[in-house]
């Protein structure tokens, strides 16, 4: 018998084996790929991802009472259930007196304030007479002000000794610590939060819908009408972004004031009197028609990027076979159409919920959303605060987002 023959190994031009030198090349045609996406990694990481973890950390990080009160979050930490003693006192007055050393007074009473408003003026107030403090320290601290024998006031300095606390969630959700430590809702007049959260997220899908009823039939003109006129209208639907958003809101507070043109236009042709003018500023009405103008073109160019792609053949298909026009929009037109519209609605709704410059400006007390909130809190740089509203918007969307996968499907979701 012969023996097998043996398969010869199949070699490169070089004599390097075949398998090996495809290897090779794979890897390098990988490593090629990565270092031209590597800028764009580097500035996604930087300018997105980075700030959006830094935010994030803020919202539950505040050092202000920790850092310049180390003596008394030390007894907090001890003794994390026990009520204020002599030692405890004794903490918090060499605490003051490093305070006031250090002119931080102020500084750790903002982080109280936070959690109980006044809390500030008692610091400062404590700490400029902080040499003066002796043994005893319970009493010493209640001549300078009475309200150190409140155990709201401990509660909130037990709250704010750890830099790491939830307690701008807590605020953000209109909640608070009760004397015993015990979450409780606030006052109802100070329930603000929840309230304009859940009024940004339901003014936002507003003006999501009434983008898609306005949008849907512009984009089906435009996906139907000859080129040269599509091309006509379709600028007169990209003029918004070639103008200033701060140029269109005012040109809109121009238009919709008492004494603007909208009003005099209606009081010229008798529709309205002279006394019953309109009220479309500074208020909801405002802000709705306003964002609407500003965010229409975002509805319409994803839907028109889907429906000039559907062939007129299945609807005259659909017609040949008995159907009716209203048959053959919702069995044949509207589902191609889903993609665009998720597209559009998605990127209307998410910039809705975060606009600040035309609820500000066009607004007024009536058309505030969880934005204007946000910009508040950093004006009087409470970045926890602000970071933490932050935080609440961010993972609202998310859910928004996970529901519009599991019912939809983000595969389905088309932008052009």
């Amino acid at each position: 018998m012969t023996e097998p023959a043996q398969t010869a190994l199949l070699t490169t031009a070089d004599g390097r084996p075949l398998k090996a030198a495809l290897q090779a090349a794979q890897v390098r045609a990988k490593r090629r790929a990565f270092l031209l996406v590597l800028p764009l990694l580097a500035f996604v990481i930087l300018t997105f991802v980075f700030p959006i973890a830094q935010m994030l950390f803020r919202s539950i990080h505040h050092d202000g009472f920790s850092a310049n009160a180390p003596t008394i979050s030390a007894w907090f930490d001890a003794n994390p259930d026990a009520a204020p003693d002599e030692a405890a006192f004794a903490a918090l007055a060499e605490d003051f007196k490093k305070m006031k050393a250090d002119r931080t007074a102020g500084e750790a009473g903002t982080r109280v304030n936070y959690t109980l408003p006044e809390s500030r003026s008692l610091f400062t107030k404590t700490a400029r007479v902080a040499d003066d403090l002796a043994p005893p320290y319970r009493e010493a601290f209640l001549a300078v002000d009475p309200k150190w024998e409140d155990p709201a006031v401990w509660v909130a300095m037990r709250g704010s000794a750890s830099s790491i606390t939830t307690d701008f969630y807590i605020l953000a959700t209109d909640m608070e610590r009760g004397p015993d430590g015990s979450l409780q809702r606030v006052d109802e007049k100070y329930r603000i939060y929840i309230y304009l959260f859940v009024k940004t997220i339901l003014l936002s899908a507003m003006i999501t819908v009434i983008c898609l009823l306005i949008g849907f039939p512009v984009a089906h003109l435009l996906a139907t009408l000859p080129m040269a006129k599509a091309n006509l209208l379709m600028i007169l639907v990209l003029l918004p972004f070639w103008t200033s958003l701060l140029v269109r809101t005012t040109s809109w507070i121009v238009l919709l004031q008492g004494q603007g043109v909208v009003n005099g236009a209606l009081v010229g042709t008798g529709l309205i009197s002279d006394d019953n003018r309109l009220d479309m500023m500074y208020n909801m009405t405002g802000t709705i028609i306003v964002m609407v103008h500003i965010l229409l073109p975002f509805m319409i160019l994803p839907l028109y990027s889907v429906m000039r792609v559907i062939p007129p053949s299945y609807a005259r298909a659909a017609r040949s076979l008995g159907a009716t026009s209203w048959t053959t929009f919702r069995r044949i037109y509207l589902p191609q159409t889903l993609p665009g519209i998720g597209a559009g609605a998605m990127l209307v709704f998410i910039l809705a919920v975060g606009y600040y410059i035309t609820p500000a400006l066009v607004g007024g007390a009536d058309g505030q959303m969880f934005s204007n909130l946000i910009q508040f809190h950093m004006s009087k740089q409470n970045w926890s605060m602000a970071a933490a509203l932050s935080g609440m918007l961010l993972a609202g969307v998310l859910v928004l987002y996970w529901l519009y996968d599991r019912l939809v499907g983000i595969d389905k979701l088309k932008l052009g």
